[in-house]
């Protein structure tokens, strides 16, 4: 399983901003359709809203990806 961390700059990022800026997917669309496919889950449920808020402490996951979201 691949582990990355991802520091927030402000409150929260949106789910599919968040895929994209840790390298998961090129863009914010593909993250779009990353969420919509049921693939990601967010604290282990999955996860349909696209531009759902992310905030410090919640870890997503995407297959083999773990991303755990800290704060500033």
């Amino acid at each position: 399983m691949q582990r990355l961390e991802f520091s927030l700059n402000g409150d929260y990022v949106e789910l599919n901003q968040l895929l994209k800026l840790a390298g998961v997917c090129d863009s914010g669309g593909a993250g779009k359709q990353l969420v919509a496919s049921g693939d990601v889950s967010v604290d282990g449920k999955v996860e349909l809203r696209k531009t759902c808020k992310i905030r410090a402490g919640q870890v997503v996951s995407l297959g083999d990806v773990r991303i755990t979201v800290k704060g500033n």
